[in-house]
């Protein structure tokens, strides 16, 4: 197994921009760090028992791949689309923006999330079941597969708290910004790029 390979796909999949390091940053700017970690413990955890859950079930999710990551595709570039615009409209609706940074909303964001999702069913069965198979080393894999995504949610937590004063006077172009990556993320794992170009 290449160590130095698998930390380096962990470590980009997990720091790079996504749905859920987007809303992180977003959060902390309009909520603060202590509410914004609920919503990090529940997307925390939900990455963990994804993570174990595709070591578990590999074999049978193997069988029914294509579709079912089409679905979580479609299903999680609409979720997506629709945190653009609560993130967007955040100064102007704050209770309304504020029910999606919950310990609920982080756990069920992650079943949306294609980047996640991909993600949790690849990174142990590609990179460490060809070599490892007892139950010892591939929970050990899982623990540091989802101790490298908590670490990544917290450095966006971090992020957001050194820049929020920042973002806090730009908050109308701070929210708008993040709304398009979070557009253009939904517009990525879409798939919509993919059937263009043919």
């Amino acid at each position: 197994m290449n160590m130095t390979s698998f930390l380096i796909y962990c470590v980009i999949v997990t720091f790079t921009p996504g749905p859920t390091n987007i809303l992180i940053l977003a959060a902390v700017n309009h909520y603060g760090t202590r509410k914004t970690m609920k919503y990090i413990a529940g997307a925390s955890l939900a990455f963990f028992l994804l993570v174990a859950a595709s070591v578990i079930l590999n074999h049978v999710l193997a069988a029914s791949l294509p579709p079912f990551l089409s679905v979580v595709r479609v299903v999680g570039s609409i979720f997506m689309l629709y945190l653009a615009y609560q993130i967007y409209r955040m100064d102007v609706s704050k209770e309304s923006a504020g029910q999606a940074i919950t310990f609920a909303s982080g756990f069920a964001m992650q079943f949306a999330n294609p980047k996640v999702v991909l993600f949790t069913l690849t990174v142990i069965p590609a990179y460490v079941m060809p070599y490892y198979t007892s139950k010892l080393m591939l929970s050990a894999f899982v623990v540091i597969v989802s101790l490298i995504g908590l670490a990544a949610y917290v450095t966006w937590a971090v992020f957001g708290t050194l820049f929020r004063k920042f973002m806090q006077k730009y908050q109308k172009a701070a929210n708008i910004i993040t709304a398009l990556f979070l557009v253009y993320s939904a517009f990525l794992v879409s798939g919509i790029a993919e059937f263009a170009k043919g």
